[in-house]
């Protein structure tokens, strides 16, 4: 597929694999960092019937693959979608749930992430995971992950008595992505705002992602807002507080679009898409209706001069995350 194609759920390339892993995956990841309600990062609440509205309407969706994580919402974001998985009687077939473990309270030894597997087993009902993430490592600077019986090892070994299938990182620390690829054990990569229409910082890791045969889940490719509503006072970006020079290239990319008469918000969701690289884009939903918008705004026919004008409306490499 050439970087030029944005694939919908009707047209061939809206299912991808996933690098060398075997799994076939939507174009669309359905995030669940929002699902457990997280009102202090993303601003409102979601409730236990509004998160079981939008998993219904998910499964019934052309996106079949769905993202969580052992420490969303101290563990709700995985109880609703397990309590949903249930009640279809288990996960949909040809469907792909994905979590991550996660460290707690400064450790992030092997046993925590023996004990965050069987956390997540016990909250999604599951008894082997398709991918699983170590989650968040940027945030351990003293944990050597790398040292033998530690959070590497514990990860290699639940793949071997198959209790996860594939093992994936994610972070948004590009020098920590290297070095966990660099161990030849992860098959997947989820990489948060480095990728996105105002920050580049993944490319060259993108690469070798591709030519290692590393499926590449690109996150947050709205920024948490500034990508959707940069009119409005955004303090961070990437979680750090956003450069103003940031926030000034959104705006000016917001103009542009809007002169073609196009929300900026499918812009950033369809740069991404159109990246043969990037084998899903990883996208939070809060409500029902957020899913059919997203896919409408796939079939938006976007003219060349506008992405060329956004690639000249790109900031310099010093505003980006790296």
């Amino acid at each position: 597929m050439s970087r030029d194609d944005i694939p919908s759920p009707l047209q061939s390339g809206w299912t991808r694999p996933l690098g060398r892993t075997g799994l076939q995956v939507s174009a669309i990841c359905a995030g669940g960092g929002v699902l457990g309600s997280v009102p202090q990062i993303f601003g409102y609440e979601v409730s236990t019937d509004a998160a079981s509205s939008l998993l219904s309407a998910l499964f019934e969706s052309p996106i079949s693959f769905l993202d969580t994580s052992n420490g969303y919402a101290g563990g709700e974001s995985e109880k609703r979608i397990g309590a949903a998985l249930s009640a279809r009687g288990g996960v949909p077939e040809s469907f792909v749930v994905a979590t991550k473990v996660d460290g707690r309270d400064g450790d992030y030894s092997g046993q925590r992430v023996r004990t965050s597997i069987t956390e997540s087993f016990d909250r999604l009902g599951m008894s082997s995971f398709p991918v699983l993430y170590l989650h968040d490592p940027e945030y351990y600077p003293d944990v050597d992950f790398f040292a033998p019986g530690g959070a590497v090892d514990a990860l290699v070994a639940a793949r071997e008595d198959g209790r996860a299938e594939h093992l994936g990182v994610a972070t948004g620390s590009i020098e920590l992505a290297h070095r966990f690829l660099d161990t030849g054990e992860f098959e997947v990569l989820l990489m948060h705002s480095r990728y996105t229409l105002v920050d580049r910082s993944a490319d060259e890791l993108y690469d070798r992602a591709a030519a290692e045969g590393v499926g590449v889940v690109n996150a947050a490719v709205l920024g948490a807002g500034v990508l959707s509503c940069p009119q409005q006072d955004h303090t961070l970006y990437g979680y750090l507080p956003i450069k103003d020079g940031l926030l000034e290239a959104a705006r000016r990319m917001e103009g542009a679009a809007a002169a073609e008469g196009i929300p900026l918000s499918t812009l950033a969701i369809q740069f991404s898409l159109r990246d043969s690289r990037i084998a899903s884009t990883a996208i939070g939903f809060s409500k029902a209706s957020r899913i059919a918008q997203t896919l409408e705004a796939l079939d938006v026919e976007v003219p060349q001069h506008l992405w060329d004008r956004i690639e000249e409306l790109v900031p310099p490499r010093e505003l980006w995350l790296h």
